[in-house]
């Protein structure tokens, strides 16, 4: 049966740890991350401060997070703006772009609720990193999310494995 753990990072840095803390836990194809192309009013962080949104748009690409090329790509999220998706949740983005990330979320199993709760998190700047999987893995991976400084991490049921 699968699962999704899903968080959030404030950094590109911490992102990057994690997605090597994964991979040296076994993790590859499963890892996925969005990020939002735009600093938000508010933002601490901003385009300056080595956010992700930084590397977007200024073509880094994720920096180390570059290997995550399967399906990485820009999308146009209608309410979020541009964002940039890479792993398995690309393929699904991109295929739901009117639902926007709160619609491919629930498509993974995720609640409503909570899906519009992450999405509202990318447009506030977060990293939003998931990795679905079987359910000891999932459990796993959410673990070495909180280790590397993840927050609102999450672990659900996929109401549609095929998805």
């Amino acid at each position: 049966m699968l699962k999704t753990a899903i968080g959030t990072f404030d950094t590109r840095e911490q992102a990057e740890k994690t997605v090597s803390a994964l991979r040296n836990k076994g993790f590859y194809d499963e890892i996925s991350i969005v990020a939002s192309d735009q600093a938000k009013a508010g933002n601490q962080q901003g385009l300056a401060s080595g956010s992700v949104a930084s590397g977007v748009s200024t073509g880094g690409v994720l920096g180390g997070l570059a290997g995550l090329a399967m399906g990485a790509g820009a999308l146009a999220i209608p309410g979020i703006g541009p964002i940039l998706a890479a792993g398995p949740i690309a393929g699904l983005l991109s295929g739901a772009a009117t639902g926007g990330i709160a619609g491919g979320l629930i498509d993974w199993g995720l609640p409503a609720e909570r899906s519009k709760f992450y999405e509202g998190k990318v447009k506030e700047g977060k990293i939003l990193a998931s990795v679905r999987s079987d359910e000891t893995k999932a459990d796993n991976a959410a673990g070495i999310l909180r280790e590397n400084g993840a927050n609102d991490v999450e672990v659900h049921l996929a109401s549609n494995p095929g998805a």
